[in-house]
């Protein structure tokens, strides 16, 4: 059996304020194509449907449609939710889609209920084990304590205790949605140790044939039968290396995985560049960035003027400024107090702001409300000056 295991799809998000609305929509163009070209037999959503409980109108309207389109081709697909994800409103009317071949699996109770399918080898059983959230799924599974291992096994040993009475032979898949033991994490998923520890062991997945995860933005493989497919698109510049896919997978007659790659369309690539800034401006290297979104860390000892304009000069697709100073031995660093030492206080303040807002310059308004700030403070120190001792 051809499966097509994808996950994270966070529809709605976008990118440092950039809009994926487009981005989104083609990716899920090109899920489809490759449902219709490459003969795949069932499409696998580990979970991170949309990027929040509450979705806007046009991530749902993306959703809605890529369903309509799945459902014409009449090739099961299969949906757990995640932890980004309103398991109650995305599982609303899963008992009716069902029927269109599309099944959502939000409900914790359901976890050793199986999708079953069929191929000309025999039957195939797939359980969607949706994000288990320890704190609200205990007791759903009999335990008085224990975290995300805890719960996940519990629920897979229903899975197990649900494939031992299926006819011989019969080959199973999971869907799950966990921070699996020796996954590489990056910065765009949501932290999800509330409950307990965060990772759990792979032996938790063993019996299976297949484990089909998601949570992890990477695309990465623990073991043949254990994968991530990752994000179809990047959503921090943590994953500028990422090469962003999902998973053809072959399941054979004796359960045994074959997996192969397929791109997902990227809407620009990412670059995380670093540098004092007319290096950045001036270099030939960086002409391979020019069209790129942009992460820049200006290491210029003193903070330039304009450098966010500046830099879009070059790059006007910087999203992301950041500074890092390289440390001098001169005696500009010895102390903040030293570096400070002698300039308006107001020049100090305006630093500050810079400092904590990073590529952002204070607007006329702020400076405005600094210096009346300030003359404030120098009138009422003046006037207790002035008062008689």
């Amino acid at each position: 059996m051809r499966l097509l295991h994808t996950s994270d799809w966070h529809l709605g998000r976008s990118f440092h304020r950039e809009s994926l609305y487009e981005a989104q929509r083609a990716f899920l163009a090109h899920l489809v194509e490759v449902v219709r070209t490459e003969r795949v037999e069932a499409v696998l959503v580990a979970g991170d449907v949309y990027d929040r409980a509450l979705p806007g109108l046009e991530a749902v309207g993306l959703f809605d449609e890529v369903l309509h389109r799945l459902a014409e081709l009449g090739v099961p697909t299969v949906f757990i939710s995640g932890n980004h994800d309103s398991a109650r409103r995305l599982g609303v009317g899963a008992g009716l889609i069902d029927r269109a071949g599309i099944h959502l699996r939000t409900d914790p109770d359901g976890c050793a209920v199986p999708v079953l399918l069929a191929d000309e080898h025999g039957p195939v059983a797939v359980y969607g084990l949706p994000y288990l959230e320890p704190l609200l799924t205990r007791e759903r599974f009999g335990l008085e304590r224990g975290g995300h291992e805890a719960v996940l096994a519990a629920a897979m040993a229903g899975v197990r205790a649900d494939l031992a009475t299926r006819p011989e032979g019969t080959r199973a898949v999971v869907l799950a949605h966990a921070f699996v033991t020796g996954g590489e994490p990056s910065d765009s998923e949501r932290d999800i140790t509330v409950g307990g520890v965060a990772a759990v062991p792979a032996a938790v997945f063993d019996g299976v044939h297949y484990a089909a995860l998601g949570h992890l933005h990477g695309c990465q493989t623990l073991a043949p039968h254990l994968r991530y497919s990752g994000s179809p698109l990047a959503y921090s510049f943590s994953e500028h290396q990422h090469r962003k896919t999902m998973w053809l997978v072959d399941l054979a007659a004796d359960g045994s995985v074959s997996a192969e790659r397929v791109d997902c369309p990227q809407p620009r690539p990412l670059a995380v560049l670093r540098g004092r800034l007319e290096e950045l401006l001036s270099q030939p290297e960086y002409s391979a960035f020019e069209g790129s979104w942009v992460q820049a860390t200006l290491t210029d000892p003193a903070r330039p003027t304009d450098p966010m304009e500046r830099l879009r000069t070059r790059f006007p697709h910087t999203l992301q400024l950041v500074f890092d100073p390289e440390l001098s031995t001169g005696p500009e660093q010895a102390s903040y107090a030293a570096r400070v030492s002698g300039r308006p206080d107001l020049e100090v303040a305006e630093g500050f702001v810079r400092h904590v807002r990073p590529g952002t310059e204070p607007d006329q308004a702020e400076l405005d409300w600094l210096r009346e700030a300030f003359e404030t403070v120098r009138r009422s120190t003046d006037r207790e000056q002035e008062l008689p001792g």
